[in-house]
């Protein structure tokens, strides 16, 4: 598993802004910020229940085909489409020492980032998922959607080879955690271990 690379300044903010409607996967999520240990863990039995349906909805979704930026574009589409309290999903590929913008869902984004600015190019430099639960805090951090209260980014391998990075925005505060990262970075590997990756779009062999 990627390490983790966490960014945790003072949470700040209290907006309760939601893109989609209310879900049964959204009751789920909203309960994290219990304390209790007790509850923790059946947050974590009914979060992971959500992924494991989105496992068994990615499955099918990429069958008998192999197309990058096919998978890619229908798996940005599955989260935006199924988690709650997204405001933007999609991914940034590796272009030399750039992010460029790939498929997405949401508003207009920034289309080129370099390796190591801001929160993508920080996953991307460090090689490891970054969560930011509050987006105004973290230096450099770009501007793309001022909706955006938290942000989580993930590397994507293909083969132990750096693709990209997936970058998930919320418009609620400490949105994301572990949870969250462990189970996205597994369906992350079930999409690429079904997808066709060209060369040019693979960081080089270390």
């Amino acid at each position: 598993m990627p390490p983790e690379f966490r960014y945790s300044p003072a949470r700040s903010g209290n907006t309760t802004g939601s893109h989609i409607p209310p879900s049964p996967a959204q009751s789920v999520h909203g309960r994290r910020n219990s304390t209790h240990s007790g509850q923790f863990v059946n947050d974590y039995v009914s979060k992971a229940a959500v992924y494991e349906q989105l496992q068994g909805s990615l499955r099918p979704l990429i069958r008998g085909q192999t197309d990058f930026l096919a998978n890619i574009s229908n798996f940005a589409a599955l989260l935006f489409n199924s988690l709650p309290n997204l405001n933007w999903a999609g991914f940034y590929l590796l272009r030399g020492t750039d992010l460029v913008l790939g498929p997405f869902q949401g508003k207009p984004a920034c289309s080129c980032i370099a390796i190591g600015d801001g929160v993508c190019g920080t996953a991307a430099l460090q090689r490891a998922a970054v969560l930011v639960p509050d987006v105004h805090a973290f230096p450099g951090h770009i501007v793309c959607d001022e909706a955006s209260q938290s942000e989580m980014v993930l590397p994507v391998f293909k083969e132990g080879r750096l693709v990209g990075v997936l970058d998930l925005d919320s418009p609620l505060p400490a949105r994301f955690d572990e949870i969250d990262r462990d189970c996205i970075q597994q369906l992350l590997q079930t999409l690429m271990d079904g997808t066709m990756v060209p060369e040019f779009r693979l960081a080089p062999p270390t």
